[in-house]
């Protein structure tokens, strides 16, 4: 995913300005590098009214974030100018010079931390780096802190649909829009269950005919379950499919159970995997089950910053002496998520016995999990890493094993002493650092499931 950055040197024309311009080029081909799209104003910004021009032209042009490169030594009012001229966070960024006894060619540093200062009195969140421009380790604090920009922006125009309501005893999936529209800017669009029952009984059959065929390509055993209620699972796909695009919606969490399996005679997990997944070559809307909207939107999140599919799970078994935990689903975990080494099965619910569910054992590698809680009464982002192994899937349906960074009985602990909801969500990869970057650009509290530091 590429990130646009606002790429901003300051430069005091009475310090090192060759210098100066040397140190802002090795900076800039350093992030070009990197892959990060740069906007740069028209003139180096030297003094206040240049300052203003550039806020004007960031003003102009949205962005993830602002890169305050201190080339020298620059006083508190153009860094100012520039932090309110966008809502993206932003990062300054000074420059290390040689003691040689000699003329302070740049003084940065100083430059920092007057603007430091400055932002502080004025409540301006920032991060900042003190490196020379090639030092790979800044590369990743802006690479953490652009994504959590970019997720910030995004999620202030999202859409989520809620099917139905969450089922009676299910209280962890309980929705409180008002919290999820203040904290994050989302919008929440509520969908009757039955306008998705009317929409599958009228899919064309030629439609749930090609859908099928292309499905046979990806799963096998297709063709040994019963037919009927696996197309009433293909018609719930596409009549989902329908109303995230008629709505313009981002994810989707469904009501599950019982009414597909009463009133369509299917399951809709195969359907809710394939969306998750982006099927139909469609960027993949995310889904929960059970109506759980934050897991929903937690599952965007981790999306929106991998660039691949969210899945989320259960929490069903802890092996304390071998420190790993059993993740479970009915079966709707994206098909991307697969074992590489086996062939997806189309199978039938556990309980109710009905198609279609997905049938296969979590790929191994690294993740990252994510849970937005309302345990405690408000808002916190619990957040961890683990590894996903290269084991048998412990139970039926869409499984995996997973090695925490803590180990299994810290992890119980925390999981049943907090109170936590029984979903969590994960995707393959490490955002760790992007999603505490995002949680302090909104005051949002984080439990992390492993005692770290961060």
């Amino acid at each position: 995913m590429q990130f646009r950055i606002a790429f901003l040197p300051l430069v005091r024309t009475t310090f090192d300005v060759p210098l100066a311009a040397e140190m802002t080029s090795l900076a800039r081909q350093h992030l070009q590098a990197a892959g990060f799209e740069l906007i740069e104003p028209e003139q180096p910004v030297t003094d206040l009214p240049t300052a203003q021009q550039a806020a004007q032209e960031i003003a102009a042009s949205p962005v993830d974030l602002l890169v305050i490169f201190q080339a020298t030594f620059a006083d508190s009012t153009m860094i100012l100018a520039l932090a309110e001229a966008s809502e993206a966070p932003l990062f300054l960024w000074a420059i290390p010079e040689p003691w040689t006894g000699e003329r302070l060619r740049l003084n940065s540093l100083c430059g920092i931390n007057l603007a430091a200062h400055a932002l502080t009195l004025h409540q301006h969140k920032y991060q900042y780096a003190y490196c020379p421009p090639q030092d790979p380790t800044v590369i990743h604090k802006i690479r953490a802190l652009a994504a959590a920009g970019s997720l910030r922006r995004r999620l202030r125009s999202a859409r989520l649909g809620v099917v139905g309501n969450h089922p009676v005893g299910l209280d962890s999936c309980h929705l409180d829009e008002a919290s999820l529209s203040g904290t994050f800017g989302v919008q929440i669009t509520r969908i009757d269950l039955n306008e998705v029952f009317t929409r599958a009984r009228n899919i064309p059959g030629t439609v749930i005919d090609h859908t099928r065929t292309r499905l046979d390509s990806r799963l096998d055993n297709l063709s040994s379950l019963e037919q009927l209620p696996l197309r009433g699972s293909l018609s719930v796909y596409h009549a989902l499919k329908e109303i995230a695009a008629e709505k313009n919606l981002d994810g989707l969490a469904v009501r599950c159970w019982p009414e597909f399996f009463t009133e369509l005679g299917c399951a809709a997990c195969g359907a809710m995997s394939m969306l998750s997944d982006g099927f139909g070559q469609e960027a993949p809307v995310p889904c929960s089950c059970e109506a759980d909207i934050n897991g929903t939107l937690t599952q965007l999140m981790l999306q929106w910053l991998s660039d691949a599919p969210a899945f989320g799970t259960d929490m069903v078994g802890v092996d304390a002496d071998k420190d790993r935990v059993a993740l479970w689903h009915c079966g709707l975990a994206p098909l991307s998520m697969a074992d590489v080494n086996q062939q997806p099965h189309g199978g039938i619910h556990s309980n109710r016995r009905l198609p279609l569910v997905m049938d296969f054992p979590l790929k191994a590698g690294q993740v990252t999990l994510a849970r937005l809680s309302q345990a405690t009464g408000s808002l916190c982002l619990v957040l961890g890493r683990g590894e996903m192994l290269a084991e048998p899937k412990p139970f039926s349906g869409t499984a995996g094993t997973l090695k925490l960074e803590c180990s299994a009985d810290e992890f119980l602990n925390l999981l049943i002493k907090e109170g936590l909801e029984h979903h969590i969500s994960l995707t393959y990869g490490d955002y760790f650092e992007a999603l505490i970057a995002f949680a302090g650009l909104i005051d949002l509290p984080v439990l992390p499931l492993a005692k770290r530091r961060w």
